[in-house]
Formats: C-alpha cells, sequence, structure tokens
C-alpha cells in the first residue's frame, strides 16, 4: 500500500536534518515580529499532526478551535496546547492533547518523528511538532468546549500548488490590525500562521518523497 510505504519512508526521512525555518518561512505569517531570541519564560507546548489512511489515501488531521476570544480563537490548527505538569516529557503533551480535544487514543498513536520546534510571539509558545500515523481512520470525539470541527485532507490535496494563496486576515489577539498573509486554503477553510508554517516544513518534506 502507498500510505504505507510513505510513512516508512517518512520515518526515516524525519530522523535526518530537516528543512527547518527556511521552509517555515515560505508560508510565514505573524502578526508580531520574532524576537532576536526566545524569551526564557516562554511556554512549551506540543500539537499531533495526525497522519492516517482514508480509502489508501495519507489524509491529516486539522481542527477548527471554538470562538472563545482567546490568541487563536476559531482558527484552524493541529490538536495540541500547553505541557502540563504531569506529562511525561512534550511528546506526551502532543499525545495528552490530541486525546482531550478529539479523543484519540494515545497508546494507538505511532509517533514517527517531529518537525522542528517554532516560537509563536502572539501567545509566547514554544510548539514542538510531532507527527503520529494511525493504521486505519480513528473515531473522533471532539471536546465541545475547545473544537468546532474537524478538517481532514488528503496529502495529495496538500502538495497541490492550487492551495496557496494570499489573504487579509485578522488575529484575535490583535482585532485592530489587519495584514495579508501567505495561506494554505483547504475546502473552504483559510490556514494561516504558525500552523501553516509547520505544514510547510512538512510538505517541504513530503515533496521530497514526491520526486523520488
Amino acid at each position: 500500500m502507498e500510505a504505507i510505504k510513505k510513512i516508512a519512508w517518512l520515518r526515516d526521512r524525519l530522523q535526518q536534518p530537516l528543512p527547518g525555518r527556511e521552509a517555515q518561512e515560505k508560508m510565514m505569517g505573524r502578526v508580531r515580529p520574532m524576537p532576536p531570541a526566545i524569551p526564557e519564560n516562554a511556554r512549551p507546548s506540543a500539537v499531533l499532526c495526525l497522519l492516517y489512511p482514508v480509502d489508501a489515501v495519507l489524509n491529516m488531521l486539522l481542527i477548527k478551535r471554538i470562538e472563545d476570544g482567546k490568541a487563536h480563537s476559531g482558527q484552524i490548527s493541529f490538536p495540541g496546547g500547553k505541557q502540563d505538569p504531569t506529562d511525561a516529557d512534550i511528546r506526551s503533551t502532543a499525545l495528552r492533547e490530541a486525546n482531550e480535544e478529539v479523543g484519540v487514543m494515545s497508546a494507538e498513536v505511532d509517533i514517527i518523528g517531529a518537525l522542528t520546534p517554532l516560537y509563536i510571539p502572539v501567545s509566547n509558545f514554544q510548539v514542538y511538532p510531532f507527527v503520529g500515523y494511525m493504521e486505519q481512520r480513528p473515531e473522533f470525539y471532539l471536546s465541545q468546549s475547545e473544537v468546532a470541527g474537524l478538517l481532514e485532507i488528503s496529502i495529495d490535496d496538500l502538495l497541490h500548488p492550487d492551495v496557496k494563496t494570499m489573504v487579509q486576515v485578522t488575529s484575535p489577539a490583535l482585532p485592530d490590525l489587519s495584514m495579508k498573509v501567505r495561506a494554505y486554503k483547504l475546502e473552504e477553510h483559510i490556514v494561516w500562521g504558525a500552523t501553516a508554517m509547520i505544514i510547510s516544513e512538512l510538505e517541504t518534506v513530503l515533496t521530497e518523497y514526491k520526486e523520488l
């Protein structure tokens, strides 16, 4: 199966040097500039980029956050959040948050690697993105207090050049500031900011597989 072959390749590739910030910055869209150094009080957090096959096609999971007035209110993102003192490590944070937000059982997720950490000035999060794989599409159970809906995107669609665009956005954190940013248009949803930057690095890596 092509999905299994791709995951095996990706598992090996994620252990090698990553494209890093150069790939992230292809989709940069920040409402606040990057500081010269990551603040010492930056809050560790983690997200889970979950991959799984649907009809033999590899899919990626994103969520739409509820409108709650917080820094990332209503935005499309990966499941994830800040590290809890009870988490064994930052990888455990990604798994716990995915379980809490969309009901994915941690024991059933195979963490195949990680992408480059990313600092988000608007929320002061230092985000650690982990890539996980499940052998089949799981049953999702959404946290009504955190998640408004799911967005399941095939990797083939993600790699299509037509999904990239420029959009005018307003951040919930700075509602009086409107700016034009690079974004992914996935179905009817606009994905920008840190999530788009993480996806951009994954896209850059997967393009290597496409070119083999």
